[in-house]
């Protein structure tokens, strides 16, 4: 059991480091391991995400920011999901259901300082997918504005 569960934590860890990828740089390309007692569940998937070194200033600022907030939650988010849809646990609703079209599942609600073109990128859709699927003749969105991400 406590094998198959690390074995399932370094999965959705590598789905999870993928997805940061996307955001920006990240420290290390591969899952690392700890000891931590939080990570040793024997029957769910555990990780740790790090996202920055608070004791570098740069990376401090960064953290600071909603914009950036929003990109690594959106990024973890995606990791995680990746790897549920793709191994669902027995029993779940995922698996029963099999896994959700992204063009039903995700939509995104514009945050202070999102633009379309950091958006299409951080979901990794076109700049015009991302306007058709919303019928947007322009780039002009607004705080608080929800809008569907195009399918691949």
């Amino acid at each position: 059991s406590q094998t198959a569960s690390v074995s399932a934590s370094m999965a959705v860890g590598e789905k999870v480091i993928g997805a940061l990828g996307r955001v920006g740089q990240v420290h290390r390309a591969n899952v690392q391991h700890a000891g931590f007692l939080v990570l040793k569940s024997p029957d769910i998937p555990s990780i740790l995400v790090e996202t920055a070194f608070i004791s570098n200033p740069q990376e401090e600022q960064k953290l600071r920011d909603a914009g950036q907030q929003r990109n690594l939650a959106a990024a973890i988010l995606s990791g995680v999901r990746d790897y549920f849809e793709a191994s669902p646990p027995p029993g779940t609703r995922l698996a029963l259901e099999g896994p959700l079209s992204r063009s039903q599942a995700l939509t995104h609600i514009i945050g202070r300082g999102d633009t379309l073109s950091k958006i299409a990128s951080r979901y990794q859709v076109t700049l015009r997918s991302l306007r058709e699927t919303n019928h947007l003749t322009n780039d002009r969105i607004v705080v608080g504005q929800t809008i569907q991400i195009p399918a691949l």
